[in-house]
């Protein structure tokens, strides 16, 4: 979570021709390759320590072609997507900043929408309004005397960031005259971490979902999730015929004999004391993903460097580190397992992965569930494995005898086969193959949609059976990227529910890397703590990005406050709305079962320096 200086704010609006400080520099001045007199051009200077994520474009747009506004093209200038945050400390000597402001010419027909603001000292200094694709560059000049640090500031105008190509046109500080020293770009000032709960109450208690599903007369697992001091034995009353639990490992199992929903009293015992909850079980068609899935997936952090020891060590982690007593239950592998298909067309694995009838029955012995990746395309987004085009229901059923959970099924190049933009009709179309192939399996698959919200899915995603599908393009471990993603889920909310799922993609907190070198998120931890508080709110998938194998306590505190996963967790499965906006201040909430409202409050401003 960001804060700012929310008192005293100076807002100079220069294109509504207000009074500014200085002598603005003209427009034409600000095109040229040569600065004016004392002048300093911004894409001059070193960003290579300053800018977290996707580096600014320094004199060219922010897909690195040339600079243009209102038809104009500029020497100088720096392209950025929305949702960027560039910092500057311009010493003692400056005296102004000036720039012309908009969606770059190669957007004007697009839907790009942003908004420019200049933050001088903790304070903003001045607003483009709201700026649309196609419309007239926008002056801006803030007077720098007295001023420590500038920054500048582009939002992404209250939408997605989709074509939000962004550029500081010409963007420049005056300094006065006989300056002996630059500008220099930095990094944002570090916040101060928040205090947030941490440990385990020695007392037992039941935490995660409180509602779980599955179809009747197929193999069913599920961990009670549970903490306190050990060791812990499990009880359950009214269990359906066909389940039955395990009083060392609270893992019930089995396969449940008729349809039905089922109030089961479970009891945990330990030293400490004794816990007891209510648990849900629904049997019927359609009843999975009850709530959003809780795991972890390995592309965050391993990407293409997945292999069986990681998979396993991210399971024996998950029960090492509490996580899963408190809810995480799945152990997703993503691209790159695939290897060549048989004479018959079967999949097989490749030598990473050497017997998954294995790895998924390590898992599964841990009480945790496991998941894997496709594409409805011939190749899958790492190109040289096999997608599942043509043989879906092959791939299914290989995946049923293997012992999978749960399919993560991405676009990539089935978008090929069309060879233009395909019409709504045939981006529903290879899932709902898929959808076929997996309820003719004899084993429940959860079915993860994964198109990046081509075709507004979220509005149809459930009719084709997903539990859950991407509502944005891939996230990165950066502010821009998970705030940009995440702030812009508003108007989803009305398309979920028990068993269907918006996702703005995985979490990336603790250590993530897309593999083989893995490196601290870049996110801070109270960006951390606004990551997991508004996946939460959305009601969204919590699948864990990071090597399990290497939580640090803050990551483990994070992921493990139980008053926050029992919001995701709501049985009553409304996702959070933006109640609110003013500037960078907003207001979410999601109504609860019993009755209660959970509200958030987030602060998107800049950190006062």
């Amino acid at each position: 979570m960001k804060f700012a200086i929310a008192s005293g704010l100076a807002v100079a609006l220069a294109w509504f021709g207000m009074i500014l400080p200085g002598r603005q520099t003209p427009a034409a001045a600000l095109r040229g390759d040569r600065a004016p007199d004392n002048g300093v051009w911004l894409d001059t200077l070193d960003f290579a320590s300053a800018v977290a994520g996707r580096a600014p474009r320094p004199g060219r747009s922010v897909r690195n072609e040339p600079m243009s506004l209102g038809g104009q093209s500029y020497a100088h200038g720096i392209g950025v997507s929305s949702n960027s945050e560039l910092w500057f400390d311009v010493g003692k000597q400056a005296v102004r900043f000036d720039a012309v402001v908009g969606i770059d010419d190669s957007r004007k027909d697009g839907r790009g929408s942003v908004s420019f603001e200049v933050w001088t000292d903790g304070r903003r200094a001045a607003t483009s309004g709201p700026v649309r694709a196609g419309d007239a560059p926008r002056p801006m000049s803030v007077d720098l005397k007295g001023v420590r640090y500038l920054v500048l500031l582009v939002g992404d105008g209250g939408d997605t960031p989709r074509e939000d190509d962004a550029n500081w046109a010409g963007a420049m500080v005056t300094m006065t005259q006989g300056a002996t020293e630059r500008p220099e770009a930095i990094a944002a000032p570090a916040d101060q971490p928040p205090a947030i709960a941490s440990g385990v109450p020695p007392a037992p208690r039941i935490n995660g979902p409180r509602v779980t599903g599955a179809t009747p007369r197929r193999p069913f697992l599920f961990l009670v999730p549970a903490t306190g001091d050990g060791p812990l034995t499990f009880a359950a009353t009214g269990l359906p015929d066909g389940l039955s639990i395990d009083a060392k490992t609270g893992i019930i199992s089995g396969a449940i004999a008729r349809a039905g929903r089922s109030s089961v009293s479970v009891t945990v015992k330990g030293p400490k004391g004794t816990a007891t909850r209510d648990l849900t079980i629904v049997a019927e068609e359609g009843a999975l993903a009850r709530t959003p899935p809780m795991g972890w997936n390995s592309w965050n952090v391993w990407a293409a460097a997945v292999d069986d020891a990681k998979v396993r060590a991210a399971a024996d982690w998950m029960v090492k580190s509490g996580l899963a007593a408190h809810g995480f239950q799945y152990i997703n592998i993503d691209d790159t397992w695939e290897g060549e298909r048989t004479a018959a067309g079967e999949i097989t694995s490749n030598a990473k992965f050497p017997d998954m009838n294995a790895l998924s029955d390590y898992v599964h012995a841990r009480g945790l569930k496991i998941g894997l990746y496709s594409s409805p395309g011939p190749r899958t987004c790492q190109e040289k494995f096999a997608g599942s085009y043509q043989h879906e229901a092959q791939d299914a059923a290989t995946y049923a005898k293997w012992g999978f959970d749960y399919l993560k099924y991405d676009w990539c190049s089935y978008g090929e086969i069309a060879g233009r933009s395909p019409s709504l009709e045939e981006m529903k179309h290879p899932y709902v193959i898929m959808q076929r192939a997996l309820k003719d399996v004899d084993r429940d698959i959860v079915y993860s949609l994964c198109q990046y919200g081509m075709g507004d899915v979220w509005e149809w995603g459930a009719t084709v059976d997903g539990n859950l599908w991407r509502t944005t393009g891939d996230i990165t471990d950066t502010w821009a990227s998970m705030s940009g993603i995440g702030f812009n889920q508003n108007g989803h909310e009305a398309f979920a529910a028990p068993g269907h799922w918006n996702d703005p993609d995985m979490l990336v907190v603790g250590k993530v890397g897309w593999g083989p070198r893995v490196h601290d998120t870049r996110l801070t931890p109270n960006e951390q703590v606004t990551h997991i508080t508004l996946w939460s709110l959305l009601a969204a998938p919590l699948l864990i990005g990071a090597d399990m194998s290497n939580l640090d306590q803050f990551t483990i505190d994070l992921l493990s406050n139980d008053e926050v996963i029992a919001v995701d967790q709501d049985p009553l499965g409304k996702a959070a709305r933006r109640v609110s906006r003013d500037g960078w201040t907003e207001v979410w909430a999601r109504p609860l079962e019993d009755g209660s409202t959970a509200v958030g409050l987030f602060n998107r401003g800049p950190v006062a320096a």
